[in-house]
């Protein structure tokens, strides 16, 4: 029987798989790329723009809005889909990153992570349980458990300690979570070691969850060791639920990693370098503040219907050197609509069982060499 949440595998080219995940609030084509709402907005674009650049599904982050405005407030306005004006599936984090990028704010024990808020040193106890209560109040489509992450490197003994936990976790979490209409994706940890990646994306496998997350990564670790361990942990995850790469990355890392059985993924990248005047385009980053724009009339991509390219690179440059907020709005833009139109023709180039030319005419244009390995 096809449950609430499924996932459809299509096809596959060259290590690249074309599928849809099904969801209560609409299809999601894949491999997609997610743009982050952190806090309930995509920084800088109205949800109407956010849409116009091709997203099917944003996500959210249960540590920051926890604290403001506060998941009791964010049920109260009617969940974060009302509270946006987002009608498609959200996923949301379940505050684990913040477990490593909060370090010296929170101490990690076998019950919770105990966090110093960064806005106001309050204390927070963030329980497996206490997560899922915190993401169901905010009404996702897509919950992710609760793990420990650590920054790379890290020795054996401290991963195989994050590991332990972020499976027991894994575990807590899909007792407490109650609500069919929210989906539950378990989170692979096990740093570059790829015995433990096995390990633990083996025994989370076991469990029925409905889908799967390669975490842990983009903490310190070279791209090369980034793009092996994803393709190790794919090996050993159910080919019929969805594989979700968190917090990655670049365009680069976006091919390296659909060629290794990558579905989905998130970053602040593009919206991040947006607002910094950094265009991204299948030449490499544009970087707008440069004088060699000055009177330059061209578009930052001649095919590219974003708002952005309705403006010449000249007019670009101005609004930044002005400090006009249009810039990064703009440009933002550009790179949402740019990663959305790489994952519509990384889909495209998979339905033609031609993945690997497309990948290798990409990452030659970005200046890269390698040939992805399926």
């Amino acid at each position: 029987m096809i449950g609430v949440f499924h996932f459809d595998l299509l096809q596959q080219s060259d290590g690249a798989r074309r599928g849809v995940f099904h969801t209560p609030r609409g299809d999601v084509q894949t491999p997609t790329f997610m743009p982050v709402g952190t806090v309930g907005t995509v920084k800088g674009l109205t949800i109407d723009q956010v849409a116009a650049t091709g997203a099917e599904i944003i996500l959210g982050n249960t540590y920051h809005l926890r604290l403001r405005p506060g998941h009791e407030t964010v049920a109260k306005l009617g969940g974060l889909h009302a509270m946006c004006g987002w009608e498609g599936p959200i996923l949301t984090d379940s505050g684990g990153f913040q477990v490593f990028s909060l370090g010296a704010l929170n101490k990690v024990t076998e019950q919770a992570a105990t966090f110093r808020s960064h806005l106001d040193g309050a204390k927070i106890v963030l329980t497996p349980e206490h997560s899922i209560e915190i993401q169901q109040a905010l009404g996702s489509d897509i919950a992710m458990v609760l793990d420990h992450v650590i920054a790379l490197p890290a020795s054996a003994a401290e991963v195989e300690d994050a590991l332990a936990r972020s499976i027991r976790w894994a575990k807590r979490c899909r007792e407490a979570a109650d609500r069919p209409e929210q989906a539950l994706f378990a989170i692979v940890q096990g740093g570059l070691d790829p015995v433990l990646r096995q390990q633990c994306a083996t025994e989370l496998a076991s469990m029925p969850f409905e889908g799967y997350a390669v975490g842990g990564l983009s903490v310190g670790e070279t791209p090369e060791e980034m793009y092996a361990t994803a393709g190790v942990t794919t090996r050993h995850l159910p080919a019929e639920k969805p594989r979700y790469l968190m917090g990655v990355g670049t365009p680069r890392d976006l091919i390296e990693n659909i060629a290794r059985g990558i579905d989905m993924f998130d970053c602040v990248m593009p919206t991040r370098n947006g607002r910094n005047a950094l265009a991204f385009t299948d030449e490499g980053p544009l970087k707008l503040r440069n004088a060699v724009h000055r009177e330059d009339l061209r578009p930052i991509m001649d095919d590219c219907p974003c708002l952005a390219c309705r403006h010449s690179r000249g007019y670009l440059r101005h609004l930044f050197n002005a400090g006009e907020m249009l810039g990064p709005i703009l440009l933002s833009h550009h790179n949402l609509m740019y990663y959305s139109r790489l994952m519509q023709q990384a889909r495209a180039a998979i339905e033609q069982d031609r993945f690997a030319e497309f990948a290798n005419s990409k990452l030659r244009g970005w200046g890269y060499e390698p040939v992805p390995c399926g």
